[in-house]
């Protein structure tokens, strides 16, 4: 059926998809979802992760204000968003079939990035701990947490690197693969970690960024 909703109409599946807008980057936003999803969901099978923002600036300028914007959206409000459905995670999760929560950090919380994003980075590595923390304390209620954590893929945030060669170059060079990621390589990564493939993994942080992790060194 076509998706109903507010949400982007060009979202189409077989089954029925209802969109709300959320604004994410604070706890009262976070407090909304939750409300909304309790309100019109018994149970909530799997959660991700994805709202992000960065924030760059020289290191001796960089501002307060980076560093509250993107720790609050990146790294806050994933706990938030995720304490706060505990009860719709629980009510699903079972020992052959666990609730997912998925996290969408970046290649960028293992490795100290080429760009002065300070507190995106340090937001990204916080999330993949705050994943390993919190699979630690759910796996006994059948909750799985895992993390994704991308590489360079051609999004709006990386549209200033895209529209100067030079820095592209050198970023695509830093990847073994040669390229960007595509749509379907991390769609098939949260797929994984979504299906009965991914019910026996947890507290992993995998990396899809080409072969950076792993062939550096």
């Amino acid at each position: 059926m076509p998706c109903r909703g507010r949400g982007d109409q060009r979202l189409r599946g077989p089954g029925h998809c209802t969109a709300t807008p959320a604004d994410l980057s604070s706890p009262e936003g976070c407090q909304r979802l939750a409300a909304w999803l309790a309100e019109h969901h018994h149970s909530v099978d799997i959660l991700v992760n994805n709202a992000g923002t960065t924030w760059g600036a020289p290191l001796e300028a960089f501002p307060t204000a980076g560093w509250t914007k993107v720790l609050g959206t990146n790294l806050i409000a994933p706990f938030d968003l995720t304490v706060g459905i505990l009860p719709l995670l629980r009510r699903a999760g079972r020992a052959d079939r666990p609730a997912r929560v998925i996290n969408i950090g970046s290649v960028d919380g293992i490795n100290a990035p080429l760009w002065e994003n300070y507190s995106y980075s340090a937001g990204k590595a916080g999330l993949h701990m705050l994943t390993r923390h919190l699979a630690k304390r759910l796996a006994a209620e059948h909750i799985t947490v895992n993390a994704i954590a991308p590489g360079p893929f051609l999004t709006d945030m990386l549209g200033h690197v895209a529209a100067d060669q030079g820095v592209e170059t050198e970023l695509l060079a830093r990847v073994p693969l040669g390229r960007y990621g595509l749509a379907g390589d991390i769609v098939g990564a949260v797929r994984f970690l979504a299906s009965r493939a991914g019910a026996y993994v947890t507290a992993a942080v995998i990396p899809l960024d080409g072969g950076i992790t792993g062939c550096s060194g």
